[in-house]
Order: structure tokens, then C-alpha cells, then sequence
């Protein structure tokens, strides 16, 4: 998502990725109106056996640009899979993800069509991305899904109360976004954030730092906190500089936190809770 699909630079950084042994790539045919697809198509054209590739599909432009509609109709979804498939040069999607979703949608429709692309070989699997618990709760009831991706990270624990240990009891893995928050726990200085107020932020940022000592870059400690809990699988985070790409690859070799770690992280400021779609 945070690619520019014109720039060469763009190009050179995926590969960069991929050679380094980065094997996962997460897109939607939303961003960039569908041109994001298209980068990823022409990068791993030829190297498709290499890649994990996932999209997202639900989200409908407006004919003028303007925004975007909610459409989880089967109809659109059987469109948008072939127009995804097009712009990724490939036959099939890995994960082919529904990109919301509410408790007011047709979701046995949604399974039926995802179930049907399935058993067409147009995806191998599907998931959605959400970070509603009444609706994750229906897609784990009803569907096969194998993935949610939610946003999580140590700003924003709303997914340990509840969600994370009903996902693993079922086999689902998380995919994190926001992992590092708007990268307020990396780099950017402290503002509000969710319910935490600048202050807490800064008093948790100083908590990183010195977990991070001289053995942990900032980058590695957010990351190592949601990778280290199941069942996360894959935290995702945008690169879009060299160094960014280097940094994201230096987590791969990082140590893990201990447990000691981990507890201090999680009692220096209140889990927060979801308090809508519970």
C-alpha cells in the first residue's frame, strides 16, 4: 500500500524482498485503483511460484474517484477476482481476503462465492480483514476461512482480549497492520492515539527504548511483541526506502524477547478493549 506502482525505485525494493527470502505480499484493488496489483504483477512475473501474493476485494470506487462504496456482493466479488487476476498476472490468488465486512452483509453469499472461486482454482484460500469481533466471530462460525488480518501492535492490544485466543483454538492465523502504530513507536514524536493520551504513548515509547538497549533496534521490539503471541503468522508493515526494506529484515534475525520482556511491555499502560462491534 505505501508503494508508489509508478516508481522504479518501487520495483527494485520488491525484488530486493523477495531475494532476501521476504516471500509474502499483501495488496487490495483498492490501492491506487488497482495499479498497486499491477506492480506486484510485473515484479513477480515469471517468479510467481515464489511469492505468496493476497489482495483484498469489497470496497467498490466510485465512477468519479471520489471514494469508495461497501460491495460484498457476489456479483461484484466474481467481477473483481478476474480483474485482480488480470492486474496480478496470474491464474490464482493465495489468499484472497474480503477487505471489511459487517454483521449486515449477505455472509453466507460471501462464503458461497469465496467457496466457489476456491473450488475454481481462482484462490487457494480466503480470509477477511477486520477488526470487528461480532464479525470475526461469524466468518470463524460459518466459513473456512484460514486468515484475519486485524490491526495490533503494542499501542493497540484490543485483539488480546479476545479475538487471538479464539483464532488459535480454531487454527486461524493473524496477519498484524499498524504493528508499529503511524510509526509512533519507532520514530515519530507521541500524540494521542486510540484511548491512549501523548503522555501514555511517550511512557511506553521510553518502555521500548529501554527494552531495546543494545540488543533490540525499536523496530525489532514492536515487532518480536505481536510476533511472538499466537497465532500470529506474518506482521505486516510498508517499506519504502532501502533502509526501511534492511530494517524490516533485520527482525527476521533478531532475538526473541524473553518472557520478562514481554511482561513489562504489556503492564506499562492498560490493554485497551474494543468498545464497538463486540
Amino acid at each position: 500500500m505505501s508503494l508508489d506502482p509508478g516508481d522504479s525505485i518501487s520495483e527494485k525494493l520488491l525484488l530486493e524482498a523477495s531475494e532476501a527470502g521476504i516471500n509474502y505480499f499483501d495488496t487490495a484493488d483498492l490501492y491506487q485503483h488497482g495499479r498497486n496489483e499491477e506492480l506486484l504483477g510485473r515484479v513477480f512475473h515469471g517468479k510467481r511460484e515464489q511469492v505468496i501474493l493476497a489482495t483484498k476485494v469489497g470496497n467498490q470506487w466510485k465512477p468519479d474517484g471520489s471514494g469508495w462504496d461497501w460491495n460484498p456482493s457476489k456479483k461484484y466479488i466474481l467481477s473483481s477476482v478476474d480483474q485482480s487476476l488480470k492486474r496480478l498476472q496470474t491464474d490464482y490468488i493465495d489468499v484472497y481476503q474480503l477487505h471489511g465486512g459487517t454483521t449486515g452483509d449477505p455472509i453466507d453469499d460471501v462464503i458461497e462465492t469465496f467457496e466457489l472461486l476456491r473450488a475454481a482454482g481462482k484462490i487457494r484460500y480466503y480470509g477477511i480483514s477486520s477488526i470487528r469481533p461480532n464479525v470475526i466471530r461469524e466468518y470463524v462460525k460459518r466459513s473456512s476461512i484460514i486468515s484475519v488480518m486485524m490491526q495490533y501492535s503494542l499501542l493497540d492490544r484490543r485483539p488480546e482480549e479476545e479475538m487471538l485466543s479464539l483464532l488459535s483454538a480454531n487454527q486461524i492465523g493473524v496477519l498484524t497492520r499498524g504493528t508499529i502504530a503511524r510509526g509512533l513507536l519507532v520514530s515519530k514524536p507521541a500524540e494521542n492515539y486510540l484511548n491512549y493520551s501523548a503522555g501514555q504513548v511517550e511512557t511506553l515509547v521510553s518502555a521500548v527504548k529501554a527494552t531495546a538497549g543494545q540488543s533490540h533496534s525499536f523496530l525489532e521490539v514492536s515487532l518480536q511483541y505481536v510476533l511472538q503471541h499466537s497465532p500470529v503468522t506474518s506482521a505486516i508493515i510498508g517499506i519504502r526506502t532501502e533502509k526501511q526494506l534492511l530494517q524490516a529484515l533485520d527482525v527476521a534475525h533478531s532475538k526473541i524477547l524473553s518472557d520478562h520482556q514481554m511482561e513489562v511491555l504489556k503492564n506499562i499502560l492498560p490493554a485497551n478493549k474494543y468498545l464497538e462491534h463486540r
